[in-house]
Parts: C-alpha cells; structure tokens; sequence
C-alpha cells in the first residue's frame, strides 16, 4: 500500500519563494496496525457492498435493496427475534450497563472504512475530518490506520497533538480563525494551514517566528453548487466559505501569499459541501482548479504540487438511500486530473481528500428508551430521553433515520410513527413517518445507525440534560470512551452569584 505523510512545516533560515516551487518528498508508508492482518505493503480491503468501480457512471450508489441492516456497520447481527449485536456485542447489554441515552461506536468499522480509502487513494493524503467525530480513541485510530488529520480549532488540534498526532501530518481549516487558533497552530507545527480570506494572510504571516515558513493552502470557491441541503452546501459564492475564482477573490489572494517570505503556498484546497452522492460535482471542481493552476503557473511562474479536494462524500442514512461509490470517485478524479494537466502543460499535483462522514458515520449507532407514546388524531408520536441536543441534524436539515425496536419482541404490525425527542421545541423531530410497531410502549428500547458523525460534535446543553457518552465495541467487548456528562459537570461551570 502505497502512502506519503504530509510533510512537516519547515523551520531554520527563510529563504524567498523560488518560481517554481517543487513538491515535497515523499515520507515512508505507515505500518498496518497491529492486528490488523495487513503485512506491509499488502492492500487493505475495501468497504464490503458499496464501492465498485462498474457502479453506475453518476458515481452514485444505487439504491440499496432495503435489507434491514443494509445501513448498519458491518459487524451487526440479529440475536434472536429480539435483539442486535454490533461488534459483538447485545445492544440491549450496552443500554443496560451504560445507560441511554448512548452512542455506540464499532472501532472496527472505523478502521475499515480508513484503510477503503487508503486502498481507493493510494498516491493520495487522505485525511480525517476531525469535525464529524473527534475523542482520543477516535485519533488514535486514525494515526495508527495512517491517514492525516484535519481540524478547525485550537481545541480539536490540542486534544490531537496531547493524544500523540504528529503536527505535521494536521491541516488546519476554518472561515475564521481566532489568533489562538493561528498561535496552536504554530507552536504546535501544523502541517498545512488552509487560508479562507485576505485578512488572514497578513495576521498568519505576521505571526510566524522569523526564520520559519508555514505551508499553507488557499481555500477556492469554483462556483459549484453540490450537497444535500443547502445549508451544507460550500463550492458556490453565496455562503462564507472560501475565496471566490468568479470575483478575482482568489487570484488576488495567492498574489498576496506569494508576496510574504514567511507563507509557503503550496496548493490550493476546494471543498463542494456535503451529502454529496455523485462524482460528477467534483470532477467540474477538478476542471476548474487545473484552470486556476495554469492562470498561477502563467501569471506567476509557481507550479503548485498540491491540490485537496475537501470532503463530503454521502452516505445513506436509509435503506434505499444513495451513496458516493468511492471506487468510482477515486478512479474518475484520478482520470480528470491526469487528462487535465496533461493538456494544460502541468504536472499532476498530488491529492488530498478529507473524508469525515463516510468514516465516522456509519460506524455510529444511538440508543435511546422511549419515554411515552401519544397518539394524537392520525398521529403517533413516540418519545425518547434523547433528541435534538444529542442529535440536531433533523432540526437543522431535515435528515431522516431509520430507527428500530430492541430488545423485545412485538406482537403488532408496524404502523407508520413519528419519534420526537425530550426538548421543548416542536422542532424536536427525530425519525418522521417511520414503521414501529403499533404496540411500541414505554420503556422500550430504540436503535438508530448511522449515527457516528455530527451527533456528539454537535450536541449541546440544552435544557441541561447532559451529553451521551460514547461507547466503543470490537470483537465482544463494549469499552467507555466519553463518559456521560453529569449534573456535576453542568452545575461545576457555573460559578455561582
């Protein structure tokens, strides 16, 4: 298996930008993990059903058959008529030990899902989107599976250096990022920084220790408009992400960079949005950018060697739902990049992707005790000790889930249900219109997949019923990784009168 590290930033005497600046070397390949079963050099499987390079040709994975645990990770297994294992262990058993509200985490699904994409990007960084899922047990997955890692805050990059993340292999993102956030970043030795707008460049390079040069990267806006909401969508000129290639944003920017002894451009970064399900979005990103590539190299004489194309790969959420084939979009990106370059005269940059989701994601399961069932005209509403303060997503995009009953055996056909959580807002809506059966009763217990990213990160305190704890299962064994916030925990921030 073919993989380079981001390079380190370089510290020692600065010295001016040549014309033409030259790709960093490649680093030695990261050893498998133990007990793995990968020897080194040896290829790591890929995501069992959904990738498949003769998938269809939008890049899109076709709609599942609906099987029941289609959407769930890998490892879960019916025990019974009443029950679900994942990782080997009951779910029922977790609900009992650690309570619910509860995430669930398959450590081997995470794993997994790292080493599809290192097999899917062998001559590419692929790093981890720290925002869809971040505790110490999730970096350290991450380092020894050998992807890099990229963050938006001090907070996110402290709690991955103190856990032993390399610096080097972190790139930091974010609109607008705080002078600790640039501090962190620098003391730390980040690997690249991602600059989002011209204020930032005079900030970033007045706070370089002098005799140093970071590495950073432009953030461009290519004028796509690509996501499952729009309110997630980041490649158009509407939203504050990134500068703009229609308005001269960019371009005025990479001249500044290149003008500070202190900065080191060396690409330019691209993210579309998120949810994105088709290849199609990114392949027009990849066009575009080869054209600002040829503008710099033209106006400037700088070839850059690197270019990072974001995140955002779709998931289903599910039965049914679509999927990016990840197969598919290595193979195609690959092939627009080569052709691109080759006839803009260009050597092909290497690539960067930065997966979140589609790792964290469908690793994920919640659990949840329903507390009451009303049935209200033709609706039934069912609900849970959880919602929007441990999953706010549905509030904020309207995402659908498909949650299911455990732990006992119902004796009624389904019948089509709407499960709300605890919270005062009628905006409280976890799962709409979704089949439980009609004899669902208090004190049963739920289960919802897909529920790995964007949870926890997300979660808030409202109405001050704390956070769920987070729980890691592999081969049989259930292990606390985040503990639940407790009373305690609220009432010590506040410090009084």
């Amino acid at each position: 298996m073919s993989h380079r590290t981001l390079p380190p930033t370089t510290h020692g005497a600065g010295v001016p930008a040549s014309a033409t600046t030259m790709a960093p070397p490649p680093l030695p390949a990261a050893p498998p993990p133990p007990g793995s079963g990968l020897l080194p050099g040896s290829e790591p499987p890929s995501v069992s059903g959904p990738p498949s390079v003769s998938g269809p040709s939008s890049g899109s994975e076709p709609p599942s058959t609906g099987e029941p645990l289609s959407i769930w990770p890998r490892s879960a297994a019916p025990l019974g008529h009443d029950d679900l294992a994942v990782g080997g262990v009951p779910l029922t058993e977790i609900a009992d030990r650690f309570g619910t509200p509860a995430y669930v985490l398959d450590e081997d699904e995470v794993r997994h899902r790292c080493r599809a994409y290192l097999r899917a990007f062998p001559d590419a960084d692929v790093c981890y989107a720290a925002k869809a899922f971040l505790c110490r047990a999730m970096v350290h997955w991450v380092h020894e599976e050998g992807l890099g890692l990229d963050v938006c805050s001090a907070g996110e990059l402290e709690l991955a250096v103190t856990t032993g993340f390399p610096p080097e292999r972190i790139v930091l993102h974010g609109n607008a990022k705080s002078p600790a956030d640039l501090r962190a970043a620098l003391r730390l030795g980040v690997g690249r920084i991602v600059i989002d707008s011209t204020s930032e460049i005079a900030r970033l390079a007045a706070a370089v220790p002098a005799g140093s040069r970071q590495r950073v990267l432009i953030r461009v806006v290519p004028g796509i408009a690509a996501g499952g909401h729009a309110k997630i969508r980041t490649g158009t000129d509407d939203q504050k992400f990134g500068l703009s290639v229609a308005d001269g944003s960019a371009q005025h920017a990479i001249a500044r960079v290149l003008s500070q002894p202190r900065l080191e451009l060396v690409g330019l970064h691209c993210h579309l949005g998120s949810q994105i399900t088709t290849v199609k979005p990114y392949l027009s990103a990849v066009r575009r950018l080869i054209g600002l590539l040829a503008r710099i190299h033209e106006q400037h004489g700088v070839t850059l060697p690197e270019l990072d194309l974001g995140g955002g790969h779709g998931i289903a959420y599910r039965p049914g739902e679509p999927a990016l084939v990840l197969t598919s979009l290595s193979t195609k990106i690959r092939a627009e990049l080569a052709r691109g370059c080759a006839a803009a005269g260009l050597p092909v940059p290497r690539l960067a992707v930065e997966p979140g989701r589609a790792i964290a994601g469908p690793a994920g399961v919640v659990l949840y005790r329903v507390l009451s069932v009303k049935r209200t005209g033709a609706h039934t509403f069912v609900a849970v000790d959880g919602g929007m303060s441990d999953n706010p997503r549905p509030a904020l995009y309207g995402v659908r889930y498909a949650p299911r009953l455990i732990g006992r055996r119902p004796s009624a056909a389904p019948e089509a249900v709407t499960v709300v959580g605890r919270h005062c807002e009628a905006g409280d809506v976890l799962a709409t219109d979704v089949p439980l059966p009609g004899d669902i009763r208090p004190g049963d217990l739920l289960a919802v997949p897909v529920a790995g990213a964007y949870h926890l990160s997300m979660a808030s305190g409202y109405n001050l019923v704390g956070r769920p704890p987070v729980i890691a299962v592999t081969e049989g064994h259930a292990r606390l990784l985040v503990r639940r916030e407790s009373l305690a925990d609220i009432q010590e921030r506040d410090i009084g009168l």
